[in-house]
């Protein structure tokens, strides 16, 4: 306890009650857990008495570590610490009886489940997208509504539908003996509601339970840790209602409003020194949150000094932003000795890693990705990538295999599988097997006219790029094979396309940039660079441990960087244009705070002067956020502007540096 201070110390030992700890960012909140736990176990409860739940395996594990290595002279045998849905699994596995269900039930993850919808909404044949059907059953699921009342309470036809099929879709996983992961939740609400047997018996075992990260709460959630609780209320909730951000997955950010009306006894703890980071970020963050309104007021603070102010760069647009960004990186890490493990480059949506990871991988700085694929991870770019590889390569099959029925060539399974038998007895290429005279006798007619039309269609393909410009080639192809208009034929939205059509127009632009810095670049060269970036892209183990991170701002909660770039801060990225139409901006603030609040010793913000969207350039304006920032403690900085003849030479060397890197 003597390294708690007075607040993390009172919320550690409080018992007598329900409790919530009011924890701000960077405040220490696992640390009051994980000493609440020894602290009930040191005055003589138990550990079997005590569960904790969080959200993440991950988090989960970082508790269990701690307390063991907090509690050296006390057993821990029988304590829990898990996530919300493993604590349900662990209600349904001891009295799921009640509602049916054997013991060995087994759990459908995501993938099953929308197989499932899927098959039983061809089955119904209603018009009707499958994908929302799901969503719409999770969300259900989150808010506690069964079947019967989601048909008697369904407002238009596709409620109606998507309630029939609820109704089908339980039918069929209680027939199986299996749920799905909100069931894991929504049967112990269920069975702990109906049965007294059942609650009274999870009371006897959980005499303190502890919630951590409460303000991401759903309805469902919030029910089952009431049930749990019970009349005495012994628990602990730890939560920030300021980095509440996953309103769009069922969240409650109200739930913290809720504890106190359901709960009048309540004792509210907060926690607002901050241990990470200086008090230039601390203030910027507690002004832009300021705008928000609170049901519990806090403002952080630190005692690690005022630090550097926070600089804002305007950018042409996304490409000159990764430039600049990057640029600045690098002279950071050579004037002050930063490891590139030190930054971390935070963004609104997953599309917005690209150019950075384009830059990066220019300069062969190592990174990692998380939260979102990889930009060589989608489907469309590897699909055009195999057409390029057979263009260089007519003997990658690999390439080959792809992409025959990419867009769709009427070569049916069979026919490639005679077609391999026959490369295989001849030791040719796919390609080339195509085009050999004893094919005749070994597919059909038919079968026969498609393949050799398209091993002749890569042959043209082949010599163009070997005469002309390798982007023409790339572009011509790409029109010739109507990729575009089969990506929205084959894809479930419109929006999807569009995203899809998009990563291609990337990379056409990735190769366009790729053969002005190549002089005399072939085809051959810029594919081979490309499967070369790749490769660097799956970043190997040793890299992992000093590599810049890249993610989104969701991903991002919970951890802490040295340096951190928030980039894309415009008004229409940030807070992001659909949550200003649909009056859900108090969010999107909350999100930009969890940003500011990741850093620890400097901020840099950028935003994008312009932005294309749907093929189109708009014009961007700085986020309404940053003018709720306190304008003292921000350094503007135009991309006209310059930065001073030192400052630029500094620069210069840090480039010349990571090339002599590179080079040794």
């Amino acid at each position: 306890m003597s390294r708690l201070n007075s607040r993390q110390r009172s919320a550690a030992q409080y018992t007598d009650g329900p409790l919530l700890v009011l924890a701000g960012a960077g405040s220490g909140k696992t640390r009051v857990i994980t000493h609440k736990i020894a602290h009930l176990i040191e005055k003589g409860m138990s550990p079997a008495h005590i569960a904790a739940v969080t959200f993440t395996n991950k988090a989960a594990r970082e508790m269990q570590s701690r307390v063991r290595n907090l509690l050296t002279h006390s057993p821990a045998k029988g304590l829990r610490i898990s996530t919300f849905h493993a604590m349900g699994m662990t209600i349904l596995r001891r009295d799921g009886k009640y509602l049916g269900y054997q013991s060995g039930f087994s759990v459908f993850d995501g993938q099953d489940s929308m197989q499932l919808i899927d098959e039983l909404t061809r089955k119904s044949r209603l018009a009707i997208d499958a994908g929302a059907v799901r969503n719409t059953i999770s969300h259900w699921k989150n808010e506690l509504v069964l079947p019967e009342q989601a048909i008697h309470t369904a407002e238009d036809d596709f409620g109606f539908a998507a309630a029939q099929l609820y109704t089908e879709y339980q039918r069929y996983l209680k027939a199986c003996n299996t749920l799905d992961f909100d069931d894991l939740i929504l049967q112990p609400v269920s069975l702990l509601r109906e049965y007294d047997n059942a609650i009274n018996g999870w009371r006897e075992r959980i005499r303190h339970l502890l919630v951590d990260e409460y303000q991401d709460t759903n309805l469902a959630q919030y029910e089952l840790v009431r049930l749990i609780a019970g009349d005495k209320a012994k628990f602990t909730v730890v939560g920030d209602d300021d980095q509440s951000i996953y309103a769009w997955r069922g969240a409650r950010p109200d739930n913290l409003q809720r504890l106190g009306e359901d709960y009048p006894t309540l004792k509210v703890i907060k926690l607002e020194q901050n241990y990470r980071s200086t008090g230039c970020i601390l203030k910027c963050a507690n002004e832009l949150i300021g705008h928000n309104p609170h049901i519990f007021s806090k403002r952080l603070w630190s005692e690690l000094g005022y630090g550097s102010t926070i600089r804002v760069m305007a950018c042409k647009d996304p490409e000159h932003e990764a430039e600049r960004v990057v640029s600045e990186l690098l002279h950071q890490r050579f004037t002050s000795g930063i490891r590139e493990g030190d930054f971390a480059i935070l963004y609104r949506g997953n599309h917005q890693s690209r150019p950075f990871e384009r830059v990066l991988r220019e300069h062969g700085i190592p990174y990692t990705l998380s939260g979102g694929m990889s930009f060589f991870e989608y489907s469309e770019i590897k699909d055009i990538l195999a057409y390029l590889r057979l263009l260089v390569n007519p003997s990658d099959n690999q390439a080959f295999l792809r992409i025959v029925n990419t867009p769709r060539r009427e070569l049916g399974a069979v026919t490639l599988e005679k077609l391999t038998l026959f490369s295989s007895d001849r030791g040719l290429g796919f390609l080339e097997a195509c085009l050999d005279s004893e094919l005749d006798g070994n597919v059909s007619k038919r079968a026969l006219g498609r393949l050799r039309e398209f091993a002749q269609w890569i042959s043209r393909y082949t010599e163009m790029s070997e005469s002309g410009s390798a982007v023409q080639t790339v572009q011509t192809l790409v029109d010739d094979i109507g990729f575009q208009q089969w990506l929205f034929d084959t894809s479930s939205k419109p929006e999807d396309a569009e995203r899809r059509w998009q990563n291609i127009e990337d990379l056409i632009a990735w190769f366009r940039q790729l053969e002005k810095k190549s002089d005399d670049a072939s085809l051959a060269d810029l594919v081979n660079r490309m499967q070369l970036l790749d490769i660097l892209d799956r970043n190997e183990d040793e890299a992992q441990g000093n590599a810049v991170h890249l993610m989104t701002l969701h991903a991002a909660k919970g951890l802490e960087f040295p340096h951190v770039f928030l980039v894309g801060m415009d008004d229409d990225t940030l807070p992001h244009h659909s949550c200003v139409e649909n009056d859900t901006v108090e969010e999107e603030r909350r999100l930009a705070y969890v940003g500011i609040t990741r850093a620890q010793q400097s901020l840099r913000i950028t935003f994008p002067e312009r932005r294309k969207r749907y093929g189109e350039w708009l014009t961007c304006e700085p986020s309404r956020f940053l003018a709720e920032l306190p304008e003292d403690d921000l350094e503007w900085q135009h991309r006209q502007s310059s930065s001073g003849a030192e400052d630029r030479q500094n620069r210069g060397r840090a480039h010349l540096e990571n090339l002599r890197d590179l080079l040794s």
